[in-house]
């Protein structure tokens, strides 16, 4: 029986060496040459342009007929955007939610962009209580980890017209963590942008403290946050904890699986 399911399971080798050069390509995002494309595949030109031939007839790859240059063909094109048409955001970080749970043993919760700001939408709750009242539908403040999430990775222009308005005594009266200036905002805007994570510790919110990662679409535009939070006095601050960085990678890895590498520049 198991000798049946490895001979289902064993693929065919020389596809997998020639996909080498197509991850090249996807992973550089621009034309290659035949060498610089044989070295980030790790072979030589002569092994890598019979495989280039053969992906240029059926469309995954073009080369250019001035440069000589290798870049993605119309059907590889056709098959990202398929991808890309299937994937969902939400679906991704619910699951994602759930093992970062147990792996931090802290409240996960994903938040979207909504009409009054950052919207809670999921809850991966822990078994360390937090005292605040937190669930789906809940609206937070641009001073929260969530918030300080969004207000740096959306437009400015956007954000700063959001302020002003929710600076109104009763524009939104819910919202939770309390309200600044967009003056008052910038330092930790500029902070969260240099580490790639946005970080409370026991303020807006007395007793509670969290990390609080972007995740963007296929674009590079924010398309929701992750936040771990939990009591202040079980949860390590540091930029560089375990907690903080397992954050980042799993927001890192949902930006990716949506087709934006965290390479290209919005994830430090």
């Amino acid at each position: 029986m198991l000798i049946e399911e490895e001979k289902e399971r064993r693929g065919i080798q020389s596809i997998e060496v020639g996909g080498q050069l197509l991850v090249a390509l996807a992973n550089t995002g621009s034309a290659m040459t035949l060498k610089q494309l044989g070295e980030a595949a790790e072979m030589s030109p002569a092994k890598a342009h019979p495989y280039l031939v053969s992906f240029g007839k059926i469309g995954l790859v073009a080369q250019d007929p001035v440069s000589g240059r290798y870049g993605l063909g119309a059907l590889a094109l056709r098959m990202g955007l398929a991808g890309l048409r299937q994937l969902n955001p939400v679906r991704l970080a619910m699951a994602a939610a759930v093992e970062l749970e147990q792996q931090t043993l802290l409240t996960v919760a994903l938040s979207v962009w909504g009409n009054a700001g950052p919207t809670v939408i999921h809850l991966e709750e822990s078994s360390h209580p937090i005292h605040m009242n937190l669930r789906p539908g809940t609206v937070m403040s641009l001073a929260t980890a969530t918030g300080k999430v969004f207000g740096a990775y959306l437009p400015a222009k956007k954000v700063e017209l959001f302020v002003k308005e929710s600076l109104h005594p009763k524009a939104f009266p819910h919202i939770v963590g309390g309200l600044r200036t967009w003056k008052e905002m910038q330092e930790d805007l500029q902070e969260v942008r240099e580490h790639g994570i946005s970080r409370v510790v026991g303020n807006p919110i007395p007793g509670v403290s969290a990390f609080a990662a972007p995740v963007f679409d296929h674009n590079g535009d924010i398309a929701l946050a992750i936040t771990i939070i939990g009591p202040t006095g079980a949860f390590d601050p540091d930029w560089n904890s375990a907690n903080a960085q397992t954050l980042k990678a799993v927001a890192n890895t949902i930006t990716e699986q949506l087709g934006f590498s965290s390479g290209r520049g919005a994830v430090p």
